[in-house]
């Protein structure tokens, strides 16, 4: 009849465990890393965002920039000889006066130059 013949070579014969046991090794590793690399980006995130508000923060503290004069203010006048009536010269002395102190409000008469215009206008 038939004989059965004996294998040439032995198989090799592995615990049952093993492949699970290198699948999770495997497995837990990429695991592991893809979540580093998550925190990681997260992070980064974190402090670009971060960052961002900082920086919008300290954009509204600032005030707008002003925009720079095209030329120098006319050199205030100087005080009209006063009329004989008294009071025409009184009301143009006090808008002259009320100019200056609104130049020197916004900025473009340093106080040295507005007391000394301010001199000019009374006379002193």
């Amino acid at each position: 009849m038939f004989m059965r013949r004996r294998p040439l070579v032995r198989p090799v014969v592995r615990p049952a465990g093993a492949p699970l046991l290198r699948g999770a090794l495997v497995g837990g590793a990429a695991y592991a890393a893809g979540r580093s690399a998550a925190r990681s980006a997260r992070r980064e995130q974190d402090q670009e965002q971060a960052i961002a508000d900082l920086q919008y923060q300290q954009q509204a503290q600032q005030p707008p920039p002003q925009a720079a004069p095209a030329a120098p203010p006319p050199p205030p006048q100087a005080p009209a000889a006063p009329s004989p009536g008294g009071q025409a010269g009184a009301e143009g002395l006090t808008e002259q006066l009320t100019r200056l102190g609104a130049l020197a409000k916004e900025g473009l008469l340093t106080p040295e130059e507005f007391a000394a215009a301010k001199a000019r206008l009374l006379g002193v």
